[in-house]
């Protein structure tokens, strides 16, 4: 079975519209993919659909694809957004990934008092996140924003968005995970909601999670939600791969 690639191009898609790839593009389509002149290439920009082109000219030197034929119509995302404390590169390369591939709209890295990994390359992350929608036949690319404090997130929050706040602590003695003040499950919280639907945030801390006046603060805000995903403590790209699975399954476009 031979696959055929998928580009995202920035650049308008019509019937025979002529593109001209980027080096990195056609190095991956002429040298890794070995795709000749003819061969069908699928094309989208996030704005047009998917398209149907044909690799015009291949070598060395670069490769033009013809555009043809529309494939799909564009269709986007639900209006969801992941705030994650940066962690190793490996888990947050892991993030970027998984959270493109479930749909998140918007990828927004927060600093916070326990983030242990505070240098963020955002054009690196939205090159995995490029490719991740390349892979995953999703119609468009979620916007990786630079990061920012925490302070600046909750200063500056939309009015209409509703924040879920993953927050395992407790308060109990001593004690994360403590039996006091333990927030209700997930979904239990996304039922309660008049309209589950809307926009959210999904809320995701650092190892060690939020500390106890970052805690206060979120839980003190009228339009956080605090969440708990299970008997468990799970770990930040655990954490928010469950997160946004369960908002796609109850409010979002899995259904």
């Amino acid at each position: 079975m031979v696959t055929t690639p998928r580009l995202y191009v920035d650049a308008p898609l019509d019937d025979g519209a002529e593109l001209i790839l980027p080096r990195e593009q056609a190095h991956y389509l002429v040298n890794v993919m070995r795709r000749e002149a003819g061969s069908p290439v699928r094309v989208f920009n996030g704005r047009d659909g998917e398209w149907q082109a044909v690799v015009a000219d291949a070598s060395r030197k670069g490769a033009s694809l013809q555009v043809e034929t529309r494939l799909r119509e564009q269709v986007g995302v639900p209006p969801l957004r992941l705030c994650f404390a940066p962690v190793k590169k490996a888990r947050t390369d892991f993030i970027v990934e998984k959270a493109t591939e479930l749909g998140a709209a918007v990828i927004q890295p927060v600093i916070t008092r326990r983030t242990q990994s505070e240098r963020v390359r955002t054009d690196r992350l939205m090159a995995l996140a490029t490719e991740a929608a390349e892979q995953t036949e999703r119609l468009c690319l979620p916007v990786v924003s630079e990061p920012v404090t925490l302070e600046r997130l909750l200063a500056d929050w939309p009015e209409d968005h509703r924040l879920i706040f993953c927050d395992e602590a407790g308060d109990g003695e001593g004690a994360w995970g403590g039996p006091q003040g333990r927030a209700r499950p997930m979904l239990d919280v996304l039922r309660a909601e008049p309209d589950p639907s809307g926009p959210w945030t999904v809320l995701i801390g650092p190892e060690g999670g939020f500390d106890d006046a970052e805690r206060a603060r979120l839980r003190s805000l009228p339009f956080v939600r605090a969440v708990t995903l299970g008997p468990r403590i799970l770990r930040a790209d655990t954490a928010a791969v469950a997160a946004l699975t369960l908002w796609q399954a109850l409010a979002g476009d899995w259904p």
